[in-house]
C-alpha cells in the first residue's frame, strides 16, 4: 500500500459511513417437501448493511421467499404464458434485462427500460418517476396488471392465473408451507407478498469495493479504481451527491431509518425545443404532479452492478459508462439535430446539482474501474436466487 493509499482508506471508509448517515414441453418437476411452516427468515447481510423494513402484514419466512422464487420465473404469471417478472429481470444481469426498452409479454416496447432489482429491500420508490408506489407489494401488481403499456398483461384474467397456479401441485404445497394458517391460500394477494419477500432477499454488498472496504482484501480493487473513487466523492465530480450511502443510489430506508423524501432530478438529458421539454411518452415525475418544475426528474437508481446493467438513463438512450460520464461532464446532454433536438446544459428544469467538469482521459478511466469494482459476481451467480427449474 502506498503512503497515498494509506491516507486514502480511513478516508474512504469515513466518507462511506457519513454517506450512510446522510442517506439514513419439459415434465415437471417433482412436489417439492414443503419447508417447515414455521421457519425463521434470517438476514444474511453483507457489512455496513442495515436490516431492511419489512411490512407488518408481510412478514418474511423462508418458505414465503422460497415461494416467491417459484413465482418470480413461473411464466403462468403472464397472459399468454410468455413472459415472467425474470423475463425483464435477469439475474445475470443484476435483475435488469439489457435492453434500452423493456418488452412485455405480448410484445408491446415500452417508453422505459427495466431497473435493477438490486438491493430493492432498501428503496423508497419502486419505479423511474412514479411518486405513489411505497411497497413491493403495491410495485409487484402493476406489471401484472398494467395495460399503459402492457407488461404481464393480466388485465382481466388474474382469475384464470389463480386457478392455472391452484392445479399445480407442487406450487399448492408451496403456497401452504409460506401461509400454514390461511385456508384460501393461492390468492392474488399472496402472490404479491411471496414475490415481495423473495425480491427483499436480493441484496448485493460482496462487491470487489466492499471487500477492500470491509475486508481490508487490498488487492480486490486496483489503483485505477481507487483514483476513481476518490472522483466519485469529490466535490469536483459531486457523484456521491446523488448516488450516495451504502447503495450509491438516491435516498433509502430500512430498520429504524429517519424519516426520508423520494428524491428525482433532471440530468440535462433532454432540452426539446429549448424550453426544457422531454419527449412526451417520457416526461417523468410532472406525470404525476402535473407540475411544470416536475418536467424530465426520474429517480437516481443503485450504481451497484452498474456495469452489467447497460444501456442506461431511464430510456437506456446511453450506451456505455463513459457516455455517461460524458454526458455529465457536459453539465447535460446536446442532441444536434432530429426530433429529440436540443442543448441539455441549458434546460431550465435541470438539476442544480448537474454543473459539469472536466475529466481527462485518464480520469474517465478511472471512474469507470471504480464503477467497475461495484459488480458483485457472488451477487449475479447465487443459486438462491436463481430459477429453481434449473437446480439439479
Amino acid at each position: 500500500m502506498t503512503e497515498s493509499d494509506a491516507r486514502v482508506v480511513p478516508n474512504a471508509r469515513l466518507a462511506f459511513l457519513l454517506l450512510l448517515v446522510a442517506c439514513s414441453s419439459v415434465t415437471a418437476p417433482p412436489v417439492p417437501e414443503p419447508l417447515a411452516a414455521s421457519s425463521v427468515f434470517e438476514w444474511d447481510l453483507p457489512p455496513g448493511f442495515p436490516v431492511p423494513s419489512v411490512p407488518a402484514a408481510n412478514p418474511m419466512s423462508a418458505a414465503k421467499v422460497e415461494l416467491g422464487r417459484h413465482l418470480f420465473y413461473d411464466q403462468r404469471l403472464s397472459v399468454n404464458g410468455e413472459a415472467a417478472c425474470a423475463s425483464c429481470h435477469r439475474q445475470e444481469l443484476a435483475f435488469s434485462d439489457g435492453r434500452s426498452q423493456a418488452i412485455g409479454a405480448t410484445g408491446e416496447v415500452h417508453p422505459r427500460g427495466a431497473m435493477s432489482l438490486t438491493n430493492v429491500a432498501y428503496n423508497l420508490g419502486f419505479a423511474w418517476a412514479d411518486p405513489t408506489l411505497a411497497s413491493l407489494e403495491e410495485q409487484a401488481r402493476v406489471p401484472m396488471f398494467n395495460q399503459t403499456p402492457v407488461e404481464l398483461g393480466l388485465e382481466g384474467s388474474g382469475e384464470a392465473m389463480i386457478r392455472r397456479l391452484t392445479a399445480d401441485r407442487r406450487i399448492e404445497a408451496l403456497f401452504a408451507a409460506a401461509f400454514p394458517q390461511e385456508q384460501d391460500r393461492i390468492r392474488l394477494d399472496n402472490v404479491l407478498k411471496a414475490l415481495a419477500a423473495f425480491e427483499r432477499t436480493l441484496i448485493s454488498g460482496n462487491s470487489a469495493y466492499d471487500r477492500w472496504l470491509y475486508r481490508d482484501e487490498r488487492a480486490a480493487v486496483s489503483e485505477a479504481a481507487r483514483r476513481g473513487m476518490r472522483l466519485f466523492f469529490s466535490e469536483r465530480l459531486g457523484c456521491f451527491k446523488c448516488h450516495s450511502g451504502f447503495n450509491f443510489s438516491a435516498a433509502v430506508t430500512f430498520d429504524d431509518a429517519s424519516p426520508r423524501e423520494l428524491e428525482f432530478h433532471n440530468t440535462g438529458l433532454y432540452n426539446l425545443g429549448g424550453k426544457g421539454a422531454y419527449p412526451s411518452s417520457n416526461r417523468g415525475l410532472v406525470e404525476h404532479t402535473s407540475r411544470p418544475r416536475d418536467m424530465g426528474r426520474f429517480r437516481a437508481p443503485t450504481l451497484r452492478n452498474v456495469a452489467v446493467t447497460a444501456p442506461y438513463m431511464h430510456d437506456g438512450s446511453i450506451a456505455t459508462l463513459p457516455e455517461v460520464l460524458d454526458h455529465y461532464a457536459a453539465g447535460g446532454r446536446s442532441i444536434e439535430s432530429g426530433p429529440l433536438a436540443g442543448v441539455g446544459r441549458d434546460n431550465p428544469y435541470k438539476s442544480s446539482l448537474v454543473t459539469g467538469f472536466s475529466l481527462t482521459v485518464r480520469e474517465k478511466e478511472d471512474v469507470v474501474a471504480f464503477l467497475e469494482s461495484l459488480t458483485d459476481e457472488d451477487f449475479l451467480n447465487n443459486v438462491q436466487f436463481g430459477d429453481p427449474r434449473s437446480v439439479p
